[in-house]
């Protein structure tokens, strides 16, 4: 069995998606990093944590040892906020949200396309849709995962969900939802 089929395996194994592999050689064995995230539906959340990577870590640390697997660094992570769409199964489940699309290819000039993911029409044969402004007018641009070079989600940064502490008022003042009377809180 291979290296990445054990390290999918693993991952899998314990709840998580594997979304991709990487290997630099060297001396040692080089570098093995994964990238893992949660499935679809998880009710222990969306997002990936340290705990996370470390249980992974773990596992596939004892997996690879037995499958004589060399590396002289082990690197589990998350994909990050620009994850990378690479199976039928990423376009299927980020379908609606906002990706960067390069084309292998050109078309009409261009490779590059920021937008809204969309499944192609029914009727309209297999493929995706990426619905983008020109800066004119929203435009359609089909394609088939077989010309995509590179797809990821675009990052969405919410800091409106950070809720600072209220201050705390000076002296003699009322803080909000404090009534103050005499410089004495009543």
């Amino acid at each position: 069995m291979s290296w990445q089929a054990s390290v999918e395996r693993t991952v899998t194994g314990l709840g998580y998606e594997l979304v991709d592999t990487e290997r630099t050689s060297s001396a040692g064995g080089g570098l093995l990093r994964i990238y893992i995230d949660r499935v679809a539906g998880d009710p222990n959340g969306e997002f990936i944590t340290v705990d996370d990577c470390e249980k992974v870590t773990r596992q596939l640390q004892h997996v690879l040892e037995v499958e004589n697997c060399a590396y002289a660094r082990l690197e589990v992570s998350s994909p990050g906020l620009d994850r990378p769409l690479k199976k039928p199964a990423d376009f299927a489940r980020f379908t609606g949200l906002a990706i960067d699309l390069t084309l292998k290819l050109a078309f009409q000039g261009r490779k590059k396309y920021s937008g809204v993911l969309q499944p192609r029409p029914e009727g309209e044969g297999e493929g995706w849709r990426i619905v983008f402004n020109d800066g004119k007018t929203d435009q359609a641009l089909d394609f088939s995962l077989d010309e995509v070079r590179e797809a990821r989600l675009v990052p969405v940064v919410d800091f409106k969900g950070r809720r600072s502490a209220p201050a705390e008022a000076p002296a003699g003042m009322a803080a909000p939802g404090q009534e103050v009377d005499g410089g004495r809180e009543r």
